[in-house]
């Protein structure tokens, strides 16, 4: 079985890198102005993690591997285990879901972006339009709530990917770039792009919030 690691990098530090297990593939974009680590490719620095995802899926749509990790380049302020989550996938040889989040805290938005207006780094207080988002990449009407686990960071299979055609994620790249507060959309619907429902609902029961593990202090 065969494994790919996108890490979306500006200027973080990589030494982590050096513990992924050996039969997980790095591949490092860089959209920061420094030349301290090799990169895959050099990408402009547009539309935040999910442009260099997306970027990713459209050029390798034909070689993908079996599954592929999508990472922020500090993968650990969300999944302080992500380690550990890499090498349990990693060692696991049967029985994989075909598409897994990887962080701590579950969350949930509105079709206006409710949870992104309250955001402390949302400083003009702005909503985000889930619900345009929705029309516009998947020509359907928003659901009435967006659960997601925070960090925009999961695992994905090459036959869930290519479920959608290319051109779905063509078209998915360049709104990263059009589309206001892309990245921020695609955080919250990531499973819904792949075409599956990543948290149930029914597990849920109704809750808005929840810490799936105890949150270290920093």
């Amino acid at each position: 079985m065969t494994f790919h690691l996108v890490v979306a990098r500006y200027l973080e530090n990589l030494n982590w890198l050096r513990r992924i297990p050996k039969n997980i593939e790095p591949w490092v974009y860089n959209k920061g102005n420094d030349d301290l680590y090799p990169a895959t490719v050099v990408l402009p620095n547009v539309g935040r993690e999910a442009h260099t995802y997306l970027h990713h899926i459209v050029n390798q749509y034909d070689t993908l591997p079996d599954y592929t990790f999508f990472c922020q380049a500090k993968p650990f302020d969300h999944a302080y285990d992500f380690h550990h989550s890499l090498r349990h996938w990693a060692a696991q040889a049967d029985h994989k879901p075909l598409f897994q989040w990887f962080g701590h805290i579950i969350d949930t938005d509105t079709p206006d972006g409710l949870l992104f207006q309250t955001w402390s780094k949302n400083e003009d207080q702005r909503h985000l339009d889930l619900a345009g988002f929705c029309r516009e990449l998947f020509d359907e009407e928003p659901p009435a709530a967006f659960p997601f686990v925070l960090g925009a960071q999961f695992v994905v299979a090459r036959a869930l990917i290519r479920a959608r055609p290319l051109s779905f994620y063509e078209k998915a790249l360049q709104l990263t770039q059009t589309f206001p507060d892309a990245a921020h959309c695609f955080e919250r619907t990531w499973d819904k792009v792949f075409g599956v429902e990543g948290i149930d609902k029914e597990w849920l029961a109704g809750r808005k919030t929840v810490f799936l593990k105890p949150i270290k202090a920093k």
